[in-house]
């Protein structure tokens, strides 16, 4: 056993620990739970008692050499790498430009709403993109047989048959998060929502079935048309500049009275047109009762805008699929 100790010590000593790979040799025939060693500690037990401490000693003293070496020869191997690699840098190269990354013009877009918004005095709520039907349709003054609650224009996560009430569907617009605000909140509420929103619509290049919306609530005593126009015109002057050209027309919601429509002058290369840019209109009474408040005393305006249009009037796209499609050609063009 003792010239077998004696062997392996003067094996372990001059063995040639010059590479990564003669390192995991190295490591294997000595140090390993099958290897050299620990195979010798094995054999202890058929050793006469009284040369079995000796034998024991010398072996602890052999593994510990075999750690050395091998930490030891580790460490040479890795500083010898990191002087390589040191050569091989040239710190007065130029650094090699490099795409970061930018904000999407969707994401571009909706933050300067929200911005414009913040200095209008709003404040920014949000809320869940699956919805109840409650929330979704019946607050907002939906009748029964309205078509949104059929599934061609909608998507359901669930759909009862014992009734509208038990209907989970993901989001037509952001307007349940005004029936939330008006639940949870006391007047004033001068908030604007953005938020994703989905409808089950054929994709052409001014519809898609996913898309972002931004709306916004006013809700006090005595709010007025006049407000509200005020406020849509301040948008779009802040929007679009000064000398944006826009016009407002009566329209019609399920959840606002009276309702109307803002539209801006839109100079394309296919010649001039009006393109509408959002809805808006005075909360109807019917909402009022429906998150319990009293429309004798509270009134307020609600306003709600597709955020890819105003995107698309901004920055000259004129295919609402550009947006969805992840081409880095248009990204390129919104790096900072």
């Amino acid at each position: 056993m003792i010239s077998k100790i004696n062997e392996l010590t003067e094996a372990i000593n001059q063995a040639d620990l010059s590479s990564e790979e003669k390192l995991e040799q190295f490591r294997l025939r000595y140090l390993a739970r099958k290897g050299e060693i620990q195979s010798l500690f094995k054999q202890i037990g058929q050793l006469d008692e009284n040369e079995r401490a000796e034998a024991g000693r010398r072996m602890n003293q052999l593994k510990a050499l075999a750690e050395e070496k091998f930490e030891q020869a580790k460490e040479e191997l890795k500083s010898s790498s990191d002087q390589d690699i040191s050569a091989l840098e040239d710190i007065s190269l130029p650094v090699e430009p490099t795409y970061a990354g930018s904000l999407h013009p969707l994401t571009r877009t909706q933050n300067e709403m929200k911005e414009i918004f913040l200095r209008l005095g709003f404040d920014v709520a949000h809320g869940p993109e699956v919805e109840d039907d409650f929330h979704n349709f019946t607050a907002l003054n939906f009748p029964p047989d309205h078509p949104a609650r059929d599934m061609q224009d909608t998507f359901f996560v669930r759909k009862s048959e014992k009734g509208h009430h038990d209907d989970l569907v993901l989001r037509t617009h952001t307007s349940p998060v005004q029936i939330r605000l008006m639940k949870e909140t006391p007047p004033p509420i001068r908030s604007v929502i953005p938020g994703r929103v989905y409808r089950n619509e054929a994709v052409t290049a001014k519809s898609y079935f996913q898309f972002s919306q931004m709306e916004g609530l006013y809700v006090d005593r005595k709010v007025t048309m006049g407000e509200l126009i005020e406020t849509l015109v301040r948008f779009a002057r802040l929007m679009y500049g000064s000398d944006v050209e826009y016009r407002v027309r009566p329209s019609f919601f399920p959840f606002t009275e009276p309702s109307i429509e803002m539209d801006i002058w839109w100079d394309s290369d296919r010649g001039g047109q009006w393109l509408e840019i959002l809805g808006a209109g005075m909360v109807d009474p019917n909402v009022f009762e429906a998150v319990g408040l009293d429309p004798e005393v509270t009134t307020g305006f609600a306003f709600g805008m597709g955020v890819d249009r105003i995107a698309m009037l901004r920055y000259g796209i004129d295919d609402i699929r550009t947006l969805y499609e992840n081409d880095i050609r248009l990204l390129n063009q919104f790096s900072d």
